[in-house]
């Protein structure tokens, strides 16, 4: 009889149960995800932003940031609205730490490009590992076929 290595091993059950779990998961994830708004405004009140999912929910400014030069105010505007993303993108992370957990949080790639490429080329190294397993063993089948 066939020897299956450690496939024999894989309780399908445990696993489909895991994948559901994760789904779930990404489905509550998603939902939340619509109900965060990063918020930002200036120290002298002239301009507030609302950032959400969609991006730029709201943009106020103050009739006296009329009085600004106008590369003084896009300066502002652009400067509030990098701290309402950051809110934003802070609310994100939370977010999902929460439901994932911190070890298992999917937004901490968006911030640690190398922690991602590492996770990218582990999961590289198993698949090669795997195919060339696979490989070995359908030249061994074909081996003993005589084909």
């Amino acid at each position: 009889m066939q020897e299956f290595g450690d496939f024999a091993k894989i309780d399908i059950d445990k696993l489909l149960e895991g994948a559901d779990k994760q789904i779930a998961l990404l489905g509550e994830f998603q939902k939340n995800v619509t109900s965060l708004v990063g918020r930002a405004q200036d120290e002298d009140g002239f301009v507030t932003v609302e950032y959400a999912q969609e991006g730029v929910r709201e943009l106020e400014l103050h009739p006296k940031a009329m009085r600004l030069s106008s590369g003084e105010l896009a300066e502002l505007i652009k400067a509030t609205l990098k701290d309402a993303t950051d809110d934003f993108q802070k609310q994100l992370h939370e977010t999902a730490g929460g439901l994932f957990g911190e070890e298992d949080n999917p937004m901490k790639f968006a911030t640690d490009p190398e922690a991602m490429t590492e996770r990218l080329n582990a999961a590289q190294r198993m698949h090669d590992r795997a195919f060339e397993d696979v490989m070995g063993e359908l030249d061994g089948i074909r081996r003993r076929l005589g084909l």
